[in-house]
């Protein structure tokens, strides 16, 4: 008999592992969340995504996805970055199209068009390119608009390299721009993060800004990422299952 029993309960083991989502408790969330085995995110954008100038590790989605796990105790892969210095919102398009990408991913975000507006391109460009890779993510993503989230663009005007070239224009430019995606990303249910007031403190906390004097520092993305984590960890949490 209790050798049956013994075979009975490794064989109840087995199945739980293998089968159905898992329920996973921490002192650190408010609830239990119930989460599938692992969680794909696809981070999109450009140079603030490949996190130019800093280490890879410090990279936000990278600094994301540690947050979801060791926080909130989600299962997230690695993130996919499919981003890359100076790309407009037209060449993320054309980076998508040549990326090695899976159909479905559980989790994307967007965060483009600072180089529209370095190379002065016009905001009806912008615009219509943003929502396109909107709509794209929707239909890439498992749960559609329910897996995705925006970023704005950090105003890079407060920078050594910004002030320079015009601190007041590009903060104008850039609220421009920010103001159309967040309208877009309303309009389809999305998320949409605003750090450009966490970016505008690098004016006077230089830690904030990384060697090359204009991108955001590894720090600076850890700021980014605490403003915005629990609210990524609340989106997951409302995806079918993760009751």
């Amino acid at each position: 008999m209790r050798n049956i029993f013994i075979l009975s309960f490794i064989l109840y083991l087995n199945i739980s592992a293998c089968y159905g989502p898992e329920l996973i408790e921490s002192d650190n969330m408010k609830n239990t969340r119930t989460v599938y085995p692992s969680i794909s995110y696809l981070a999109l954008g450009d140079s603030y995504t490949i996190g130019e100038a800093i280490d890879s590790t410090r990279r936000w989605p990278v600094q994301l996805t540690d947050s979801l796990r060791k926080v909130y105790n989600l299962r997230v892969d690695e993130p996919q970055i499919v981003a890359t210095t100076g790309w407009t919102t037209n060449e993320l398009q054309h980076g998508i199209e040549q990326a090695d990408l899976k159909d479905k991913y559980e989790l994307i975000s967007l965060l483009i068009g600072v180089n529209n507006q370095y190379r002065g391109y016009a905001l009806e460009q912008f615009e219509k390119e943003y929502e396109a890779l909107i709509k794209w993510a929707i239909q890439h993503s498992v749960y559609g608009a329910s897996g995705i989230f925006a970023i704005s663009i950090p105003n890079y005007g407060v920078t050594p390299f910004g002030q320079a070239r015009g601190e007041d224009t590009i903060r104008a430019d850039l609220l421009t721009y920010d103001a159309k995606a967040k309208e877009i990303c309303q309009r389809f249910g999305i998320p949409f993060f605003d750090i450009t007031p966490i970016s505008e403190i690098a004016k006077e906390n230089p830690t904030l800004i990384a060697d090359d004097k204009l991108h955001p520092s590894g720090i600076q993305y850890t700021e980014w990422v605490r403003s915005f984590a629990s609210q990524v960890a609340d989106l997951i949490s409302d995806w079918p299952g993760n009751d």
